[in-house]
């Protein structure tokens, strides 16, 4: 049986560590930030570990904090990690588990970055947030982050408790962290920066734009530590990080009857891809598609990641939104597929469990 073991701590405990640091009562400080008043929690989307070691001259601030990596929860995506930092549970917990999944409710895919009202988000995820928490504990719980996103079903399903400052730049970030700061009340602030993930998608992991886009990334991390005060503290996390998938390593799904036969649809995203079936015959589509994509993906069914621990725990009742099998990318495979042509001829990717996306930063800084 094939497993994964998110061992130590994931991106589920940053949240939970914030709020237990602040002294919400029900948490536990596992990455060990200690004892504050006020606490930042600056998310950069798509900052890997490696490449953020790879890079201390382009990133000298976020370097010089003191920190270890942690593990993104799986699949390695924006909606599932933002997921387990706003509930502090694992996606089988949850119940956000790719970038696009099956909804059984009313048999539709949902698809959490281009989520409205429909379906209602709280009925998706009823589970209390970290967020909502924080707030009823007496604490000020704020989320900074770009204007497009306040009512968003997602940020609904998972980030909502917090009041919404709308900021979409560094300057906006800086001058919300800052008034807060200064209020001097006991705090927990959400900062998210997305720039970083578009441009890694879109230029590569490395490329001259995604070196520009990090120093940008250090440059409000720095502006941030800079505000800090007595008595608070920040802590800098992503959600997952990246790799370059070029044209050669991709494979068109669609285009192989063999590898269509018996599919219904297609989901998750080009790392990770959740495979619904139109028939009853599990083993043998799965033996099908572990022909033909030998070692260039994992395929396993839904009983193979539940007890392989995939996902976390999961709840009997979000069972079904796992697709009937997973395949899981390996190398620099890319899944492509016509359900997400634009994504699928990207050259940044991630979603699968190489390194590069699933070790992520949790950077810690303290004024006593």
């Amino acid at each position: 049986m094939t497993t994964y073991t998110a061992a130590g701590p994931s991106l589920a405990d940053v949240g939970t560590s914030a709020a237990a640091a602040l002294g919400v009562p029900g948490f536990t400080d596992r990455l060990g930030i200690g004892p504050c008043r006020q606490v930042v929690v600056c998310l950069i989307d798509g900052l890997g570990w490696q490449s953020l070691l790879g890079h201390p001259e382009i990133a000298p601030r976020l370097t010089a904090m003191a920190g270890l990596p942690i593990r993104a929860v799986f699949p390695t995506t924006t909606p599932v990690g933002l997921g387990s930092l706003g509930t502090g549970l694992l996606p089988g917990a949850h119940g956000l588990v790719g970038a696009s999944f099956r909804y059984p409710e009313t048999g539709e895919l949902l698809t959490p970055l281009h989520w409205g009202g429909d379906p209602v988000p709280v009925a998706v995820q009823p589970e209390t947030t970290v967020f909502e928490s924080v707030a009823r504990s007496g604490i000020r719980m704020t989320s900074v982050s770009p204007a497009a996103y306040r009512e968003s079903g997602l940020t609904r399903a998972v980030l909502r408790g917090a009041d919404y400052a709308p900021a979409d730049d560094v300057a906006a970030r800086v001058a919300a962290v800052t008034s807060i700061l200064a209020a001097g009340e006991p705090s927990y602030t959400y900062v998210y920066w997305p720039e970083l993930d578009r441009i890694g998608h879109e230029f590569g992991v490395d490329s001259g734009a995604w070196r520009k886009a990090l120093a940008r990334a250090d440059m409000l991390v720095g502006r941030l530590l800079d505000e800090l005060v007595p008595g608070s503290a920040m802590v800098v996390t992503a959600d997952h990080g990246m790799i370059d998938c070029p044209a050669e390593e991709r494979i068109s799904l669609d285009d192989d009857p063999l590898l269509m036969a018996g599919v219904e649809r297609i989901a998750g995203e080009p790392r990770a891809r959740h495979i619904y079936l139109a028939v009853d015959a599990v083993e043998d589509v799965q033996a099908a598609w572990r022909a033909i994509l030998g070692d260039r993906a994992t395929v396993l069914t839904r009983t193979e990641l539940v007890d392989g621990g995939y996902f976390g725990p999961v709840d009997g009742d979000l069972a079904d939104r796992i697709g009937d099998l997973m395949a899981i990318a390996r190398g620099n495979t890319l899944l492509a597929s016509h359900f997400d042509a634009t994504v699928s001829r990207l050259l940044g990717q991630h979603g699968g469990l190489t390194s590069a996306e699933v070790d992520i930063p949790a950077l810690v800084q303290q004024v006593g």
